[in-house]
């Protein structure tokens, strides 16, 4: 098995307000949350993630949060060289840092350009002011032009923006709006999703009214990955696509099968050595995950992915991928033989979920992408 690239995951987990449909590990602090010990836990944690690096340089860091750009340059700038002591950087590497937009939440893009960030990912979610209230957003239609064009003026040349899809209340139109309005920002990238009412979230609990239901929902994304097709988005991922190329290098780690270290409360990471591939996740409490860094010890617990887990989640991941996989990916990174995808490959393939184009290389179907869940689902160990 060959050491894949590495990445580096950082979780800054505090929000303004916690959104009703969000369920990653964000808590609603604001200016009281403890940044500047939260930083220095980072930086302990770092030098015991550093051991498991084995002299490999960091491809990408990905910024996550949470809300990363409640931080300041100076407090991001001190995190990134932090980073840099600690690791081998490739020359290329590409640095991406969430951010809301707002002055609140985004008000300073030249300071966190000036601190190494180079890559910008905005959530703006909707140009609609009336969606925005429905996701309990705290920012306006305006706010998101506002922040990409003050990113653009200083020197962002790889901004992304989230953008949401199927939403309360939405049709055809107003999912393409959404999207002409994004373009017209000329972002590098869009990940465009659908929601999703995702367990232990507000919008699980009580659902919104006016959700499209599964026809509506699947309409509007035929339309508007035509559409973002026609605007010179190409897509390679089921969420996401790129202008001239510039996909999101750390997200391509991921569904590659790549490995990833990670620091900052709940964050997850993967990494492999002669010995296997190992799982470990942190602390998710913000409080407690200081504590836990703060003390002496290994900090994290570790879970070897045995043969079956290894299948499932190169798949789970390279599934995802438009352009499909090739099995010697698979050998590569998962370290057992490419005819242990046979079998499954043969049975999803009878359904037509999945091609195989050319000797070892497959892709996923347009019924596969439509039924992604049940293609992923072959699988399961």
């Amino acid at each position: 098995m060959d050491v894949p690239p590495l990445a580096l995951y950082v979780h800054l987990p505090w929000c303004v307000r916690k959104c009703p449909y969000c369920d990653f590990n964000s808590h609603t602090a604001g200016s009281s949350a403890p940044k500047t010990r939260y930083i220095d836990a980072l930086l302990a944690d770092l030098d015991r993630e550093a051991e498991r690096a084995m002299a490999r340089p960091l491809i990408s860091i990905f910024l996550g949060g949470g809300t990363p750009s409640l931080f300041s340059p100076d407090e991001i700038g001190t995190l990134l060289d932090g980073i840099a002591e600690r690791f081998k950087l490739a020359d290329d590497i590409e640095i991406t840092m969430e951010a809301n937009p707002g002055t609140i939440e985004c008000g300073d893009p030249l300071g966190y350009k000036q601190a190494g960030v180079n890559r910008l990912s905005i959530g703006a979610q909707s140009f609609s002011a009336e969606s925005l209230r429905k996701l309990g957003r705290i920012h306006t239609v305006d706010d998101i032009a506002r922040a990409v064009n003050e990113a653009h003026k200083a020197g962002f040349s790889n901004i992304n923006l989230d953008v949401m899809f199927a939403l309360p209340g939405q049709d055809v139109a107003g999912a393409l709006k959404d999207l002409q309005s994004a373009a017209l920002l000329a972002p590098a990238h869009l990940s465009w999703y659908q929601l999703t009412l995702e367990p232990n979230t507000v919008f699980h609990a009580r659902p919104p009214e006016g959700l499209p239901d599964d026809d509506l929902s699947f309409e509007i994304q035929t339309e508007g990955q035509a559409l973002l097709a026609a605007l010179g988005y190409e897509q390679y991922e089921v969420s996401a696509y790129a202008r001239d190329g510039l996909r999101c290098r750390h997200n391509l780690n991921y569904w590659c099968f790549g490995d990833y270290l990670a620091v900052g409360a709940g964050a997850h990471g993967k990494f492999s050595d002669e010995s296997g591939i190992w799982r470990y996740a942190k602390v998710a409490n913000p409080l407690m995950y200081m504590e836990s860094v703060e003390r002496p010890g290994p900090g994290v617990e570790m879970a070897a992915l045995d043969e079956p887990e290894r299948v499932f989640e190169f798949m789970l991941n390279a599934l995802r991928l438009t352009d499909g996989f090739d099995q010697s990916l698979f050998v590569e990174r998962t370290g057992l033989p490419a005819t242990r995808l046979n079998e499954r490959l043969a049975v999803a393939s009878e359904k037509q979920l999945i091609e195989e184009v050319s000797g070892g290389f497959w892709r996923v179907t347009g019924l596969g992408q439509r039924f992604l869940n049940d293609l992923q689902g072959e699988f399961l160990p």
